[in-house]
């Protein structure tokens, strides 16, 4: 009978000894955790990994009326990103922003302005916020353009792209951003004037963009639309909303597809919670407080946060050989 090798010596294919060394292994884990368990775990902290600290909740409990303005929030959202250092990744380039007056839009057109770019910025009636983001824009020594009006009507987004073509004389970045969003606990809460509003502000205003910008989109131009985690994963609140992100998302691939042989790329980008009047103008306040709160990092994203990812899929020296993704800047692990 052959002698077991060291390497197995004392193991046992018997059932029991096996169900014995599984359980003995189990009693020690039990112990473990009994020991781990007489130590008090602190609340979970928001993480900061960023160059400055970040506001962590309780966020202000704050309910804005739509569309939301930036200045009414009582706690301003940081978008500046004052450790960004412009390298020129965008310079000579015109950059058209729909929603571009707060919140990511604002941000993204700071930082390409740093690169940079020209803007143009396109926004329904939120005058005061738009000349803010102009005064931030010129401030980076670059021109701004501003652009009032509807994104739904698609002779609206024609004239848009028509009017940023012949004041920069050229288009080579178009950011699709602008949003509607309102929760319901019902489907039944959705009502068709709703689902109109949202849809065809979050998608029809996108393809009536992209539609119109493509005349005039050369070779090394690229599209960038705002997606949302919730159109990777659903929400339970945002139906209309959720569906809507999900379309942009495909849209996204799609469009990526259709215009690769022509060296325009298209991709998205998928924020998780950010601190923009986009949720407090949704929301109620008490909901608001605590925004935020399910991500891994325990607290929204601020717009500056976000603006590099759009620089970086803006950008032919840092992306040209990307097209076609929707890129999670979640604060989360996976998505």
């Amino acid at each position: 009978m052959t002698k077991p090798t060291a390497r197995h010596a004392g193991r046992s294919s018997d059932p029991e000894s096996v169900a014995r060394k599984q359980r003995e292994l189990q009693l020690e884990q039990d112990r473990k955790d009994a020991a781990t368990a007489k130590v008090r775990k602190k609340p979970a902290k928001a993480v900061q990994t960023g160059p400055r600290q970040h506001p962590e909740n309780p966020m202000p409990a704050q309910h804005l009326k739509k569309p939301g303005l930036e200045s009414a929030m009582e706690l301003q959202p940081q978008f500046s990103a004052p450790h960004y250092r412009g390298s020129g990744k965008l310079e000579g380039m015109a950059a058209l922003i729909t929603g571009g007056d707060s919140g990511i839009g604002r941000a993204v057109a700071v930082l390409f302005a740093r690169e940079g770019a020209d803007v143009a910025i396109v926004y329904l009636n939120e005058h005061a916020d738009a000349e803010e983001t102009r005064r931030h824009v010129e401030q980076e020594g670059r021109q701004c353009l501003l652009i009032p009006g509807n994104v739904k009507d698609s002779k609206f987004c024609k004239k848009a792209v028509e009017q940023t073509v012949a004041h920069f004389d050229r288009l080579d970045v178009l950011v699709n951003n602008a949003a509607f969003q309102l929760h319901a606990d019902s489907l039944e809460d959705i009502t068709d004037e709703r689902l109109e509003e949202t849809f065809q502000t979050n998608i029809f205003g996108y393809v009536y963009m992209a539609r119109a910008a493509l005349p005039h989109l050369k070779r090394g131009a690229s599209i960038i639309n705002s997606g949302s985690v919730v159109g990777l994963r659903g929400s339970g609140r945002l139906l209309d909303y959720a569906a809507t992100k999900g379309a942009i998302h495909a849209f996204t691939m799609s469009l990526a597809s259709n215009l690769i042989d022509k060296g325009i790329r298209v991709n998205a980008v998928a924020p998780g919670p950010v601190w923009t009047p986009l949720n407090p103008a949704d929301s109620p306040a008490d909901k608001v407080a605590g925004f935020g709160n399910d991500t891994d990092m325990k607290r929204p994203a601020q717009p500056e946060e976000l603006s590099p990812a759009y620089v970086f899929l803006a950008s032919p020296v840092c992306s040209s050989y990307i097209t076609g993704v929707v890129l999670p800047v979640t604060g989360s692990v996976g998505s």
